[in-house]
């Protein structure tokens, strides 16, 4: 199994200057390098604070000469919002730059709050779709003269300009969950990336049977790889777990009221919750997150991401963003790195 960095800036108050965010997220990535994780991840948002993220691409090419090693991946893309020509002709020239070591993560996008402001009146239903038409023809277009008469995009023959280093262009993963995007994906041989979001081990082994299913479905295509995207906490001991645990489900509850998109927002910030809208929560709970996510000390999440390893997940990435101060991120990284990793050489 190997192992990969999934982070953003999180801003989570006016009080917090974005250029040291920035330097922040930067100072992470640059960790799980020099530790010899596979893969930085990072996507794409826009409007929202909460996750800061208009432009993947250019994080990564920046990254791209702050690292040495690690591969640079998009954790996702939001296809909806995308031409095909341009994301072709982007990730390309991105590819050229970091000389070769892009990952393009694509997905359709979970935020109403975006969809009503880039492309309003679409629903999650119609943006799967244009993801459906988006990968077919990027990939078309990096082998070239391509023509698409599509639901959602039409253009004569075309190639994209610049052409990736990588033959067949950077591998595309797709995010996924129901068996038909899975199938999806396999069919257009993509990787998948799934996550659990806050549920716990019985998901993921929901989500490894659904991939194994969409693959028996397809003999000719070799397997792809799969990556288990999962919120993790390196602990010094019970208490400091507990304290995580805390903290992140304080962040599920804010990502449950974007998710939502019933509260205001202003100059890029969601309404404050309060501790009894935090405490009276439906399913989120401090015990549920330290019960159903890696939340531990080194010995036992060893123990827990062996489980999945044996599942037959090739990937696992740290999910870093929990609204955490960058202290105690680095902290749990680097005890990751040093106390967890070695275990999987």
């Amino acid at each position: 199994m190997r192992f990969s960095l999934f982070a953003h800036m999180e801003r989570t108050s006016h009080a917090q200057d974005q250029q040291d965010l920035y330097h922040e997220f930067v100072a992470l990535a640059k960790i799980a390098d020099e530790g010899g994780m596979h893969t930085v991840w990072t996507g794409e948002h826009h409007g929202m604070d909460f996750t800061i993220a208009p432009n993947p691409f250019l994080n990564l090419v920046d990254l791209a000469r702050q690292t040495k090693n690690i591969r640079l991946g998009t954790g996702t893309i939001i296809a909806p919002f995308w031409h095909p020509i341009r994301l072709a002709g982007e990730a390309a020239m991105t590819d050229i730059i970091v000389d070769g070591r892009l990952e393009l993560g694509i997905a359709r996008g979970a935020y109403s709050y975006e969809y009503e402001r880039v492309v309003p009146g679409m629903d999650a239903w119609d943006a799967g779709q244009r993801m459906r038409e988006l990968i077919p023809a990027v990939q078309g277009l990096w082998q070239g003269d391509y023509t698409q008469e599509g639901t959602y995009h039409s253009f004569p023959k075309t190639t994209s300009s610049p052409k990736p280093i990588q033959k067949n262009g950077p591998p595309i993963w797709v995010a996924a969950r129901d068996p038909n995007s899975h199938e999806f994906a396999i069919a257009n041989g993509c990787h998948v990336q799934v996550t659990p979001l806050w549920q716990g081990d019985a998901e993921i082994t929901n989500l490894i049977e659904t991939f194994n299913t969409a693959c028996t479905k397809f003999p000719d295509v070799p397997r792809p790889n799969i990556m288990l995207l999962n919120h993790t906490y390196i602990a010094e001991d019970a208490e400091d777990a507990q304290r995580a645990a805390e903290e992140i489900n304080r962040f599920y509850c804010y990502f449950g009221a974007w998710f939502k998109n019933e509260r205001p927002v202003s100059q890029g910030l969601i309404a404050e919750l309060s501790e009894e809208e935090i405490a009276a929560h439906p399913f989120y709970s401090a015990e549920a997150v330290l019960r159903d996510k890696v939340i531990a000390t080194p010995q036992d999440a060893i123990a827990r991401i062996k489980t999945y390893e044996a599942l037959g997940y090739d990937e696992y990435s740290f999910w870093i963003d929990s609204g955490m101060s960058f202290e105690r991120k680095k902290a749990s990284l680097e005890r990751f790195i040093t106390d967890v990793m070695p275990a999987f050489a």
